[in-house]
């Protein structure tokens, strides 16, 4: 389980769907009778005590109950890009089915002044162009001809370079099958995505305190 603070209030936590319904319980022990509330995204737990959790619902619209729901195996394909490398997958339940792993080098930006730091700007532009196309490349022959069995895609690493690469036409069976949120980490590598399928399963639940 993990926590950080929250824009506009309170504090997000996550856990893991075989931990959800403890965590459940342990919120209604502490804060007393819940209510709850929802729609096809959102879970909203209010306590007696005015404690609230909204708790996200992974790889929406909900259907059913909420913990079966977010137990549920599912087939997602996976897209992480950094500028170093991508890493493309799919998984089913927690098996990767199927993965490729794509490096490209983009030298990091000169502090140099003047005309030397043109030339390296261009260079490096340049660098960033054909490693974007390679990643793009990849994603395209790899995921997209498995987009009609996905039941969603979660996308991660740098998102100007996520979008820039979702951005290409082929990969438009793709795009409204994303969900989730930004899934963090290194450079992709292998063991990175392998590493991903803890992260895209992951709960989030926005808690409030009492006042």
């Amino acid at each position: 389980m993990t926590s950080r603070p929250a824009a506009g209030g309170g504090r997000w936590v996550s856990v893991s769907p075989e931990r959800l319904q403890r965590w459940l319980d342990g919120f209604a022990a502490r804060h007393g009778h819940v209510t709850r509330t929802f729609d096809v995204r959102v879970v909203r737990l209010e306590a007696e005590d005015g404690a609230v959790a909204e708790v996200e619902v992974p790889f929406p619209p909900l259907d059913g109950a909420l913990v079966e729901h977010a137990l549920r195996d599912r087939r997602v394909g996976v897209l992480l890009v950094r500028l170093g490398g991508s890493a493309v997958g799919v998984f089913e339940g927690p098996r990767l089915v199927v993965s490729k792993v794509t490096t490209r080098q983009v030298h990091g930006r000169s502090a140099a002044g003047g005309q030397s730091q043109q030339r390296f700007a261009r260079r490096r532009e340049g660098q960033v162009r054909i490693a974007l196309q390679a990643f793009t490349d990849t994603a395209a022959r790899v995921l997209v001809p498995e987009a009609p069995t996905l039941d969603a895609v979660v996308v991660g690493g740098e998102r100007t370079a996520v979008d820039e690469v979702l951005a290409d036409r082929r990969l438009e069976p793709l795009r409204p099958l994303v969900t989730g949120r930004l899934l963090d980490g290194p450079d992709p590598r292998l063991k990175v995505l392998e590493a991903s399928y803890e992260q895209l399963r992951a709960v989030w639940i926005r808690v409030l305190d009492p006042r």
